[in-house]
């Protein structure tokens, strides 16, 4: 668990979505910076791409980027992972086919004091959905399957692999009808005490701020493929 929970409870606060925040021609060079950074994981299985934002790429859009979250958060910290020789990295996009299960992007270091972090969609049919549940650990995948439980062979960067959350906030049944709705990609019994708070609607021009300890998911909805940049942030 993070050794700073006290401090970081101090800076949550509910998610945020504004609306209208980025131009069609600035979504337009998101784009752009998209088609031009390399591919850093094609994960086949997941049937999702990623692509680090390299600091080597988009200076003009890194500018505006961070003074418009800056202005909506107030000052913070990067807290991507790094490239293989040592340099930041600003965000990540995520080209994904399929829902991206329930996780928390805690981070992987219990000494920092872990903040907010941001989805911009670069795409508009899709749906992300943060519950109020709230969790102190490292980056984890959520899960009840077996074989994922047993997974050891975690490379650098990869979330670890937890049930913990099942109990945690208590017994009751997930609502089967917000099941059917947005999350049938998820198991019932994964589902297990949580409560959802908000329903992201995706809509080009816009960004979601969330707080890091919120546990998330995208929903069922996707139109072949969506594609978002999300970044993490600490104090």
């Amino acid at each position: 668990m993070h050794k700073q929970i006290e401090i970081i409870k101090k800076n949550e606060s509910p998610p945020k979505i504004l609306k209208n925040i980025f131009s069609k021609r600035e979504i337009e060079k998101f784009f752009e910076l998209y088609n031009e950074l390399p591919i850093t994981i094609h994960n086949k299985k997941q049937n999702v791409i990623k692509k680090r934002w390299l600091t080597d790429y988009g200076k003009d859009l890194e500018r505006l980027f961070y003074e418009r979250l800056c202005n909506e958060i107030g000052d913070f910290q990067y807290d991507n992972l790094k490239t293989d020789d040592g340099k930041d990295i600003l965000g990540l996009f995520q080209e994904s086919y399929n829902p991206i299960g329930l996780h928390i992007d805690g981070g992987f270091n219990f000494n920092d004091v872990i903040y907010k972090q941001s989805l911009i969609p670069l795409t508009p049919v899709g749906s992300t959905v943060i519950f109020k549940n709230r969790y102190y650990g490292q980056s984890t995948n959520f899960t009840t399957d077996k074989k994922e439980l047993e997974r050891k062979d975690l490379k650098y960067g990869q979330n670890i692999r937890s049930s913990d959350h099942i109990g945690m906030f208590g017994n009751k049944p997930f609502n089967g009808k917000l099941h059917q709705k947005y999350l049938t990609h998820e198991k019932l019994d994964n589902l297990v005490g949580l409560e959802i708070e908000l329903v992201y609607e995706w809509e080009v021009g816009s960004m979601l701020i969330f707080d890091r300890t919120n546990l998330h998911c995208s929903s069922s909805i996707i139109d072949g493929k969506k594609i978002g940049l999300t970044t993490f942030t600490k104090k």
